[in-house]
């Protein structure tokens, strides 16, 4: 897919030779310049998180386009071609997609950002690779492990599930969310506490995602519940096995963004003898029946949960959902918090959401 796209931009920006351009630039007063080459074009347009499609300027064989300035984050964005939408071809950043990929820019902001890179201590992020047996397939999952880690020590730590949303996969957390990064700087401002966090595949089977199954109510169900076994039987195994964790409920948390905010209310909600604390990121696929969903779930789980946080964007589509699940919370007298800030269906939400969940992870009730 990736090859795909760039052999496509490349067709399209004529002649290959040419002096290079460079895309994007940030300027110092934020604004964001992208430019493309195709000389033989007859209409470019970008289309990028954080303002409406623009249409590019023809100059010398090159398109291009300034933003007004914009605020400190990392963007998404894309050019159409005539129509046909390309990655941008001189820009390496890319937010990766089974399905669909993006370019990516980012506007420099503050170090108080939690995503900005900080000359702090830096954890370690791990690639495992291992067939499943219960999927069928060879999968991947990433482990962050806190500065200070030392595999031959004492010291156990908790830990954090932490899932990606439809059509990514388990490096999404750590190439777009920046988890790593931002568990560095908390850890280093003593925000948050020292933790693993695993980062597995987030799907029960593939087919799900090369079917674009991902609204198929069937299978969207049957993907999750053989992801929960492949978590319950496979993955926390394996990790507890191989890493210094505390490997008890109050130490344990599960999180994810959109269809891992299913997940992670799902697999959580109804395995609190395994996870004493559950988020969920603009939770997408639940449905509204969640008596059916959580049979088990009342007054009484306020005993066993420490963490139930649920959030989404205010513009995001998957508000109403988000809002009848905490609506019904609160029904069943069911302690959470509700959080909501300006954003649609993206990562710049969904790091703001890790950003604040992470602080509130393992804390001592007080």
């Amino acid at each position: 897919m990736r090859i795909l796209y760039f052999l496509t931009a490349l067709t399209l920006a004529t002649p290959i030779f040419a002096q290079p351009v460079v895309s994007p630039e940030v300027s110092a007063e934020k604004k964001v310049t992208f430019r493309f080459r195709a000389a033989n074009a007859k209409d470019v347009e970008v289309r990028c998180e954080g303002f409406k499609p623009a249409k590019m300027a023809f100059s010398d064989g090159v398109w291009s386009y300034t933003s007004e300035p914009m605020e400190p984050d990392i963007y998404i964005y894309s050019f159409y071609v005539d129509g046909l939408r390309v990655l941008d071809p001189v820009n390496p950043l890319m937010k990766y997609n089974l399905l669909q990929s993006d370019s990516e820019v980012h506007v420099p902001g503050p170090k108080t950002l939690p995503w900005e890179v900080n000359d702090v201590p830096h954890g370690v992020l791990h690639r495992h690779a291992y067939h499943s047996v219960i999927a069928g397939d060879n999968r991947e999952y990433f482990v962050y492990t806190p500065p200070g880690y030392d595999a031959a020590a004492k010291k156990r730590y908790p830990t954090l599930y932490l899932l990606h949303g439809f059509s990514d996969d388990a490096s999404a957390w750590s190439t777009v969310g920046c988890a790593n990064v931002i568990l560095d700087n908390l850890i280093a401002e003593g925000k948050a506490k020292p933790m693993i966090v695993v980062m597995p595949l987030g799907y029960g089977n593939l087919e799900v995602v090369w079917a674009r199954q991902g609204r198929n109510e069937d299978m969207r169900k049957r993907s999750v519940e053989k992801f929960h076994e492949i978590l319950v039987k496979e993955t926390i195994p394996m990790v507890e096995k191989e890493y210094r964790i505390q490997a008890d409920r109050n130490s344990r948390a599960i999180a994810g963004l959109s269809m891992g905010g299913n997940e992670a209310f799902s697999v959580g909600l109804n395995e609190l003898d395994k996870f004493a604390s559950i988020c969920g990121f603009s939770a997408g696929g639940m449905g509204m029946d969640f008596d059916l969903q959580f049979p088990r779930l009342d007054e009484k789980a306020n005993k066993q949960i420490k963490l139930l946080w649920a959030g989404c964007g205010e513009q995001d589509g998957l508000m109403k959902p988000n809002k009848r699940f905490e609506e019904w919370l609160t029904e069943k007298k069911i302690t959470h918090i509700w959080k909501t800030i300006p954003g649609q269906h993206s990562f710049r939400v969904w790091r703001r959401n890790l950003a604040e969940v992470a602080t509130l992870l393992f804390q001592d009730k007080k």
